[in-house]
């Protein structure tokens, strides 16, 4: 069975608080992914509980009919409950040192067994194609996972939304980059 996985990083959103909202421009593009995904068949719709997550795909969870199942697992990775004011360096160094740990966060590698559990459930799951709505930094992660040379320079490259798309092969893992970062007039 040749099952895909779509990986959707949310929307442009107002702040990084688990209760953020969407920018006016990101629910445009959330309205957008719609049109993105209207020649694709969805089977299942998954996101983060964090409300930028959720907003992203609820358009499409309307269009196609589809509830959006909520997973914990999808949540952002929360590099350190303390505020660090060096924090962009010390993300930087978490790409490098996977069990790197600061003061009430998860590693690198925590992180990534979280989303690549979330994944491989999917799947041993029956269903062929899933929508997975997630963060930049756990979604840098699990695509580390299959491919190690996804590193930081990786992560800031990557755009809100994103879209990769992973291709489950007799077997094996293979993902690509889908989602092309055009300004589609938001």
């Amino acid at each position: 069975m040749h099952k895909k996985i779509y990986i959707v990083r949310h929307c442009e959103a107002q702040g990084q608080p688990s209760e953020s909202q969407l920018t006016e421009k990101g629910s445009k593009q959330a309205k957008y992914l719609v049109e993105f995904f209207s020649n694709t068949k969805i089977d299942r719709i998954i996101s983060s509980p964090f409300l930028r997550a959720i907003k992203s795909v609820e358009p499409l969870s309307e269009k196609t009919n589809i509830k959006i199942e909520i997973d914990e697992r999808l949540s952002e990775r929360t590099l350190s409950t303390t505020d660090l004011p060096d924090w962009y360096e010390k993300l930087k160094a978490t790409f490098n040192d996977m069990e790197l740990k600061f003061e009430g966060g998860e590693s690198s590698q925590e992180a990534m067994n979280r989303i690549v559990n979330v994944v491989e459930e999917v799947i041993k799951n029956g269903t062929e194609n899933t929508v997975i709505v997630s963060h930049g930094n756990i979604i840098s992660l699990l695509l580390k996972n299959y491919n190690g040379n996804f590193d930081f320079e990786c992560w800031k490259n990557l755009s809100n939304p994103d879209i990769f798309q992973i291709n489950c092969i007799n077997n094996g893992v293979i993902w690509e980059r889908i989602w092309e970062d055009e300004d589609t007039s938001f």
